[in-house]
């Protein structure tokens, strides 16, 4: 096929045309031949199995890290700031910034949680939401979802609400300040970072 036809139809890989409802799929599934726990607590379940790959090997050692799902988003002011935090993160033991961002309670939907969040860390709400994309930070090793949600004209509605192990500090920030964090690699959080290069390049922001 020639370079200018795969250009013009994406979709389309060499000889294969790619179904785009099936790219995420059950296709080459391995089965789990055991399974048992090894620690378990409210935001961490550590999972060990025993798996067979397709051709018939056996991996006997492979661990999963269950987590509920996640959402983070960005907000944009009225005024068309940047709703950012700054928090020391124990992992990395760095100091960084953030979009807002949390973990999904039981019973609610992805935007309802986004939103609780978005106020509890902040105090901004309102403004016209959508969601931005779903993503996994490990297909490998972690079974959880971020859904990664944009909120604009949002303004300040309240105080924060933070939980008591909860210690941010929240920054308006310029497009032009949130772009040079970007391109700089100074959002060290991949789950934060992807819907962010997204909004950027799908706006013609870079």
């Amino acid at each position: 096929m020639k370079s200018e036809e795969m250009k013009e139809n994406p979709a389309v890989a060499g000889s294969q045309v790619l179904d785009m409802d099936k790219a995420v799929g059950d296709d080459g599934r391995w089965e789990t031949l055991s399974s048992e726990y090894l620690f378990r607590r409210p935001w961490l379940t550590v999972r060990h199995d025993k798996v067979r790959l397709p051709d018939g090997r056996v991996n006997p050692e492979f661990y999963v890290l269950e987590y509920p799902d996640w959402v983070n988003v960005i907000a944009i002011t009225e005024d068309g700031d940047f709703v950012m935090e700054r928090q020391f993160r124990q992992g990395l033991g760095k100091t960084c910034y953030e979009i807002p961002a949390g973990v999904m309670e039981k019973g609610e939907t992805p935007q309802q949680a986004a939103r609780r969040e978005l106020g509890e860390e902040t105090g901004y709400g309102g403004g016209e939401w959508k969601e931005l994309m779903v993503i996994s930070g490990n297909c490998s090793t972690t079974s959880n979802l971020t859904h990664c949600f944009l909120a604009v004209g949002v303004k300040k509605l309240s105080g924060q609400h933070l939980d008591s192990t909860e210690d941010l500090r929240v920054c308006l920030m310029s497009l032009g300040q949130v772009r040079m964090l970007l391109t700089g690699d100074k959002i060290r959080q991949s789950l934060m970072a992807a819907p962010l290069w997204k909004y950027f390049a799908e706006n013609h922001l870079l």
